[in-house]
């Protein structure tokens, strides 16, 4: 066995191989969805800037309402039952858009509704599925298995928006969430069939409540300076991402002249920088040191997110594609080694309250980017919110600089004064 674990690495890795397949097929699916479904609102129910804003944040709002207590909740049963439980209500709540659109009753209160569901299922799944990598692998297949799932990710997302933009052509927007729906089932077939683990991966302090459970993360987050200083960083990001996302097909379609059957394949093309972010995480690492390369990449490609702003008809649409390819290729890159030192350098015992406390954080403020962004669209115009929202991401690169990060190689393996991890 070890030497084809050389050759093949983590794919020779049978519960490993299950997750990946699974969650490559469900992105795929959400790809599409984070297309149609704006697609509909704009198309179907000629929904405005602020609307498009309210549509975007009411998935991201559950984190402010759940995302710390979800990291409780997460570590007290199987995350692998969390998963499967979370994939199987998004797949019937994708499945009712459709089925509302044939029978003529689809309005923006049930896309609302839809989307702010959708949100809290994500909530849990994605609070149990960072935390249940590491029961899958190795320590140090972390950022192999991080790189392999955010690529294959990234890929799925590359044919996603363009398979959405061909379905929106042919069939209607809404026809794309039951392709959305279909993809959750499949993930939650290749879940059952993962071995599931015996008991909980961490073991709950006895006697201790909610609140004490959440203080005790938020605490051991707050005190770090690594893990303080990545979690504004990545808060700060997500604001400006979302900001001129929540506006992108709007500022396309109307600022930009594109076709709405194009704008899927724009995503596609900033998908890629997501493949190809995911790609050179690993040798760029290794050639550079962790903490070294995370700080060259920050401060050289978010820059190029101002490129966005500069579309227009006919070769300006070059310039976004641009942009969007190389800003997101170091947003990819940055969220694999963080991601991976940030589920290493926990301990086990913190591990799914660290990971909610950090993605609550991240994900707080992606509503009040959406809103930000839906608002000052509808305010100052769709070209000047972009220009706002891709300079604010430009400046967000230098913030993890406030940490120890910018004096050293290599990111450490564990908190001083830890216990080495068996």
């Amino acid at each position: 066995m070890p030497e084809v674990r050389t050759r093949r690495g983590l794919f020779a890795h049978r519960d490993f191989r299950l997750l990946w397949a699974g969650e490559s097929v469900s992105k795929l699916g959400s790809s599409v969805t984070s297309v149609a479904l704006p697609l509909v609102a704009v198309v179907s129910l000629d929904a405005g800037p602020l609307a498009a804003g309210l549509l975007t944040g009411a998935v991201w709002l559950p984190w402010l309402l759940l995302g710390l207590p979800a990291g409780v909740w997460v570590g007290r049963v199987s995350r692998r039952a969390v998963m499967i439980g979370c994939n199987l209500a998004s797949a019937a709540l994708f499945a009712s858009v459709p089925v509302a659109g044939w029978f003529g009753v689809l309005g923006l209160a049930q896309l609302l509704a839809v989307a702010f569901l959708s949100g809290v299922a994500s909530v849990f799944f994605d609070a149990a599925y960072q935390a249940y990598l590491p029961e899958l692998v190795r320590r140090e297949d972390l950022v192999e298995g991080n790189a392999k799932l955010q690529g294959t990710a990234s890929a799925a997302r590359v044919a996603g928006p363009g398979l959405a933009g061909l379905t929106v052509q042919t069939l209607g927007a809404a026809a794309g969430l039951l392709a959305d729906a279909v993809t959750f089932l499949i993930a939650t077939a290749t879940l059952l069939l993962i071995r599931p683990k015996p008991g909980p991966a961490e073991a709950e302090p006895a006697g201790a409540g909610l609140v004490t459970q959440v203080r005790e993360g938020l605490a051991f987050l707050l005190r770090d300076p690594y893990l303080r200083s990545f979690t504004l960083y990545g808060a700060a990001a997500n604001f400006a991402l979302t900001g001129y996302q929540s506006i992108a097909v709007l500022f396309l379609i109307r600022d930009a002249g594109v076709a709405p059957g194009w704008v899927g394949g724009l995503a596609s093309v900033g998908a890629l920088g997501g493949v190809l972010g995911a790609l050179v995480a690993r040798p760029l690492c290794r050639r550079l040191g962790t903490a070294r390369g995370v700080r060259i990449v920050l401060l050289t490609a978010m820059p190029f997110g101002l490129l966005l702003s500069l579309a227009r008809p006919g070769l300006g649409i070059v310039l976004y594609a641009v942009g969007s390819l190389v800003m997101v290729a170091g947003v990819v890159l940055c969220n694999v080694v963080l991601g991976s030192f940030r589920q290493s350098y926990t301990p086990p015992a913190l591990l799914s309250r660290v990971v909610a406390t950090s993605m609550f954080a991240n994900h707080a403020t992606i509503p009040l980017g959406a809103l930000a962004g839906g608002t000052l669209g509808s305010v100052l115009g769709l070209r000047a919110t972009m220009w706002a929202m891709t300079g604010l991401l430009a400046l967000c690169g230098a913030l993890p600089l406030v940490s120890p990060l910018r004096t050293v190689r290599d990111l450490p393996t564990g908190p001083a004064g830890s216990c080495p991890r068996a």
